[in-house]
């Protein structure tokens, strides 16, 4: 198991901004490991402007163990079956829907041809109101929300704007707004900006096989590539390949990368990280120290601007932590939720104290 720790250099906190907290990694019993299990099935759901396509993964805890639900949403290029094996480990407290954002996975484009942050943060929402009115235990109730790298930014944004929705929050080497190409990028991507640019970026990519596709993805987004099971870069290449025949695939890969990096122009209150301060549901932060599309250095400094959230690093671990490191990371939000059980009770206990004298002097 990587060793958690918390990251060597911190910058300062701001002086209204208390520091994090290191997370707590649960001791509940997890499922056996074995062979990493298969994608989680899944069907099309009518969003504004289409369709999306979302996998649920049924709750598996034991008896009399609370029964949630958790809403997974995937990275720039990813899908929904980022998160099986999170999902998996996870069912022990939560059913699981994860969704493939417009234009990736098995989604259908959005009709109106807009790949933009705003255009994923409202098909998230309309996700997480499916989510939450589904009959069963829960119905009704908020969802705890997991994202990672855009979908973290995206996530970020739908708790910011719709927090009544929200439970917790945990997010997964998130891809907060910087003003500096991460050196595992290409300098040329910041031509998408550029009007006609995204069009000659897709007709490259066009030409990249589905082996090629997922050799460069492992190089760029695990720490440690060589310990992807077998099975996983199998399943890598078949789920490749069956984008590579979708004609809207590279263009919903560019205009998205185009859209995340108009985001971060954007000032004011929209911006991201002034929406971070302003949190309030429990967080967690998660990040792996060799991260090389997300600087890692990124990870402590969100963590302190979010009131209250705590923080994991994975030594070892890239970008995808909920991949390389499913364990762990449920274990920090499993950690995370209990903890959020036990401020309930004491609440209740201390609401039940308050009421007492009165109760007597009736």
């Amino acid at each position: 198991m990587p060793e958690v720790r918390r990251a060597r250099r911190r910058p300062p906190a701001p002086p209204s901004i208390a520091p994090s907290s290191t997370a707590r990694l649960s001791t509940a019993p997890l499922p056996v490991p074995g062979a990493p299990p298969d994608a989680w099935p899944g069907e099309e759901l009518a969003v504004s402007g289409g369709t999306v396509y979302v996998r649920t993964t049924p709750w598996a805890g034991p008896p009399g163990a609370p029964r949630e639900r958790a809403l997974y949403v995937h990275g720039l290029g990813g899908a929904s079956t980022n998160w099986t094996d999170l999902a998996a480990l996870l069912a022990v407290r939560c059913a699981g829907w994860a969704v493939d954002l417009p234009g990736f996975g098995r989604s259908q484009p959005p009709t109106g041809g807009s790949y933009s942050i705003r255009g994923h943060v409202r098909a998230v929402v309309e996700v997480l109101e499916h989510v939450r009115d589904q009959p069963g235990d829960g119905q009704g109730g908020p969802v705890h929300l997991l994202g990672n790298s855009l979908g973290g930014l995206v996530s970020l944004l739908v708790a910011a704007r719709r927090p009544d929705l929200v439970a917790s929050l945990t997010l997964v080497s998130p891809a907060m707004p910087v003003y500096r190409v991460p050196q595992a990028f290409s300098r040329a991507l910041l031509l998408l900006l550029l009007p006609g640019v995204p069009g000659v970026a897709e007709r490259r990519l066009a030409g990249v096989t589905p082996e090629q596709s997922v050799r460069g993805m492992l190089q760029m987004c695990f720490g440690e590539p060589g310990r992807v099971p077998p099975e996983r870069i199998d399943a890598a290449v078949a789920e490749t390949r069956e984008r590579a025949r979708q004609e809207w695939a590279n263009r919903a890969l560019t205009r998205s990368m185009r859209g995340l990096i108009t985001s971060y122009l954007r000032v004011g209150r929209a911006n991201a990280w002034r929406l971070a301060r302003a949190l309030r549901m429990p967080t967690l932060v998660v990040w792996g120290d060799r991260d090389r599309l997300v600087d890692p250095r990124l990870a402590p400094r969100l963590a302190a601007a979010v009131p209250d959230a705590r923080l994991l690093v994975l030594e070892t671990v890239g970008h995808v932590a909920m991949l390389e490191a499913p364990e762990e990371t449920a274990r920090a939000v499993l950690g995370l939720l209990e903890d959020l059980d036990a401020g309930d009770r004491r609440s209740a206990a201390e609401a039940g104290d308050d009421d007492e004298p009165e109760a007597r002097a009736g």
